[in-house]
């Protein structure tokens, strides 16, 4: 769907657009509602809506669109929440190529807040993800008190705190840990049976097709040639 159609569509059912602008990862446009939805058009043609009032807005786009409702017996996966730290270069990619799949990106700090404390949404939103996306990149530096010489690399402490909800929330087999490889580097968790996915430079290339294998074993229905 191009922007014009999904702003022609949205202005003839009755919803107000406040604001409009490229997405951080330049990979589509953003439409905020007046009636407090979001509504990411992406360069690919899909489309998602998050916020509030998503059940109207996204049924509304779907209908006049033309697009078919997926069988209530059959639901496709498509939400997944993503985690992720301070290395923008692989976050870009990472965002690129999950949309690149169809899939519709949970981001805390892409959502809106709804008057919800931090934890009430970020509760809310795993909550509607099927599975878990967390980059473990070397942002941050640690070590034991009085040993400077074990100082290694480690993921914020934010990108931990969120693994471990999505592992409490969704189970194990229903999360992903990209793990950036680099000297130093400490895993997130030594919890065994943890699925890490390793790359150097390139997500896609050396991570891609590892996570559509997993995300496909849990029911998402990914096609691994947009990788």
């Amino acid at each position: 769907m191009e922007v014009s159609k999904a702003r022609s569509l949205l202005e003839r059912g009755g919803f107000e657009i406040k604001s409009e602008e490229r997405l951080s990862n330049n990979t589509g446009t953003q439409l905020r509602l007046k009636n407090g939805a979001i509504v990411n058009i992406f360069d690919n043609g899909n489309f998602n809506v998050q916020g509030k009032n998503k059940a109207q807005v996204e049924d509304a786009l779907r209908k006049a669109a033309g697009v078919p409702e997926s069988p209530v017996s059959s639901p496709v996966k498509r939400k997944v929440f993503v985690v992720y730290g301070h290395d923008q270069t692989s976050r870009d990619q990472l965002e690129a190529m999950l949309r690149r799949w169809g899939l519709e990106l949970l981001i805390l700090d892409q959502l809106p807040t709804e008057g919800q404390t931090v934890i009430e949404k970020l509760e809310a939103a795993i909550a509607e993800a099927s599975f878990g996306v967390v980059l473990a990149t070397p942002d941050d530096e640690g070590y034991r008190a009085n040993r400077p010489d074990e100082k290694a690399y480690r993921a914020r402490q934010n990108v931990v705190l969120e693994l471990g909800m999505l592992l409490a929330n969704l189970g194990r087999q229903n999360v992903a840990i990209l793990l950036k490889t680099q000297e130093n580097m400490e895993r997130p968790s030594d919890i065994q049976g943890l699925i890490y996915v390793p790359f150097k430079d390139d997500i896609a290339k050396e991570a891609g097709v590892s996570l559509a294998k997993t995300m496909s074993a849990r029911g998402y229905q990914i096609d691994v040639k947009k990788l």
